[in-house]
């Protein structure tokens, strides 16, 4: 293990700053949020998840966002989102690993202004994808400590923060303080586009959304933190919902159904069966 390459948690996919030895266990997982497997900590590298066959997959999601995925699964399996702009383009939740033929997709798509995440489970190869494009780390004060591989080109923010035109991170709490979503202004033709990792869930059969404190825990998500979630969102138009994985989308209507979708899991905690 060279001390130049970072250590990568494979039950997270978070990267950890590189050292001769990994850290004893990842906070990350050892949180009630996420988990530690039965056989204890594990620990890799890109060079040996890239030596075991492991690939990226680019494909265009919508016209003017690509999807980058890992195939096998890798940490929480999420897939990445950029946002393609014609001010500059955002990377959205990054996969924890990337090798070459997704770093040429991101330089043939225009590069990176800026690269941010929903929550700590998805924030992957951030700092990989910071340095190699020379784009800006922008990550919500509230989660602070969470980023296991510092660097200087973190910025902080809290509430909401533009990016770029049409491209606005919203800070929405709940999973973690700073759980956040991006809007995309431009996106489903102009309808509006939320990229929402897992700060709130699309069920299989898209036509609801849900919510969650740990989602392999099974763990709700109190009723005041769903009603802010709803709250951080009612200042923006959107149509559409993409989630932190491929499947399932919400398609049309977002915004009446999260609002719908909210109300009916409050009932739900509430006893209302």
């Amino acid at each position: 293990m060279s001390e130049s390459e970072p250590w990568i948690c494979p039950t997270c996919g978070a990267q950890h700053a590189p050292a001769a030895q990994p850290p004893a266990v990842c906070v990350i997982c050892a949180d009630e949020r996420q988990w530690v497997p039965p056989t204890g900590q594990r620990w890799t590298t890109a060079a040996e998840l890239a030596a075991s066959g492991m690939r990226t997959e680019v494909r265009e999601v919508e016209p003017g966002l690509l999807g980058i995925g890992v195939d096998p699964q890798l940490g929480v399996g999420h897939r990445g989102l950029l946002v393609r702009t014609a001010a500059g383009n955002v990377l959205w939740d990054p996969p924890g690993f990337l090798d070459d033929a997704a770093i040429a997709a991101i330089r043939a798509a225009g590069g990176l202004r800026a690269v941010s995440a929903s929550h700590p489970h998805m924030y992957g190869a951030i700092v990989q994808c910071s340095r190699v494009f020379d784009a800006e780390i922008v990550l919500p004060v509230a989660d602070e400590g969470w980023l296991m591989r510092p660097d200087r080109a973190v910025r902080r923010w809290s509430g909401s923060e533009p990016l770029l035109p049409g491209v606005t991170l919203v800070q929405c709490g709940g999973h973690f303080p700073g759980s956040s979503v991006l809007h995309w202004a431009d996106g489903a033709d102009g309808a509006g586009v939320l990229c929402v990792g897992d700060t709130l869930f699309v069920t299989p059969d898209e036509r609801r959304v849900t919510f969650a404190w740990s989602a392999p825990n099974r763990l709700p998500l109190p009723a005041r933190a769903v009603r802010g979630i709803v709250d951080a969102l009612e200042p923006y138009a959107y149509d559409r919902i993409h989630g932190g994985w491929w499947d399932p989308v919400l398609r049309h209507d977002a915004k009446a159904i999260v609002e719908r979708s909210a109300r009916r899991y409050v009932e739900v905690l509430e006893g209302d069966i």
